[in-house]
């Protein structure tokens, strides 16, 4: 089982290089991230965007573009839907998010014309390497769907899962967060969680082991759980932590970057290609790890 971000790197190098479709490339740290993926074996890439504003990036970050394909085009719309194009073409086998609202590539990606979607929820898987802690964690979801009612939670957890089962781990521990570990008449979370937790024990969601509802700290922490009196396989030992709502994702992951100094990588799970989405506010290594897990999801 992978438990750190060099590792994932490793594999991605042993599967690769797979083609990312960079949509709106005129970014520094995508095309850093880009251009070390392309070193490292990992990833080949087009650049689709603005080529005048592309240079310019590629200047200011010292990435030599001549061994890049580059499609210039300077609407961020109609980037997003070439970018989109090339999946359907069999030129890329991944989209990749660059200087653009997540909204606008999202978009291009659920056009019918695309033949991108599957049918299922799409959802933001991101992953984390904080130290102290013996594996990596996921969050989901962080970024995408804002009040998931309970179908919707089964296939974000169901998301998930394919992400640690790309990591090596074949039964991810899941642990559905709430403000407290007993179920709550009063509070939908421990609602949903305890239903999760029956739907995975009838065999309605496979390939995990999931428990809740759990707190933040007794789902990580064995020490937290064994003061509370939990005594469950998922407590302290999460893998997977599937936060209630996109608030509660979106200050988690953040808290993650900003407090713990955590690594971090981010895609987006449930069109028929990975979709590499992380913060404009990420380092060029977070968008490099996110194209290596894109890559094993491949």
């Amino acid at each position: 089982m992978i438990k750190a971000f060099d590792e994932i790197v490793k594999s991605a190098k042993k599967k690769g290089p797979k083609t990312l479709a960079v949509a709106v490339a005129q970014d520094a740290e995508v095309l850093t991230a880009v251009n070390t993926a392309k070193d490292l074996g990992i990833a080949e890439a087009i650049l689709v965007g603005d080529k005048e504003e592309i240079l310019k990036a590629a200047g200011n970050c010292g990435v030599e573009l001549a061994k890049f394909e580059i499609i210039d085009e300077k609407d961020k719309t109609e980037a997003c839907r070439k970018a989109v194009s090339l999946i359907a073409e069999g030129k890329a086998h991944i989209v990749m998010k660059g200087l653009v609202d997540t909204a606008i590539i999202l978009k291009a990606v659920l056009a019918e014309e695309a033949g991108l979607r599957t049918g299922n929820v799409l959802s933001h898987v991101a992953v984390f390497e904080v130290n102290g802690f013996d594996r990596l964690f996921i969050v989901t979801d962080a970024a995408m769907n804002i009040a998931p009612n309970l179908e919707q939670k089964k296939q974000i957890i169901e998301n998930a899962v394919k992400v640690a089962h790309a990591m090596g781990n074949e039964e991810p521990k899941v642990a559905v967060l709430a403000a407290v570990e007993k179920v709550n008449p009063k509070m939908q979370a421990t609602l949903d969680a305890d239903a999760l937790t029956e739907m995975n024990r009838k065999g309605e969601i496979r390939g995990c082991q999931i428990a809740g509802p759990f707190a933040l700290d007794n789902a990580v922490s064995i020490e937290a759980a064994k003061h509370k009196g939990i005594d469950h396989p998922v407590a302290g030992h999460a893998d997977i932590l599937m936060v209630p709502q996109i608030e509660a994702g979106n200050m988690l992951y953040k808290s993650m970057v900003f407090f713990a100094r955590a690594q971090n990588a981010g895609i987006i799970v449930g069109a028929k290609v990975p979709i590499v989405l992380t913060s404009r506010a990420d380092s060029d290594i977070a968008k490099l790890n996110s194209i290596a897990i894109g890559v094993l999801m491949s």
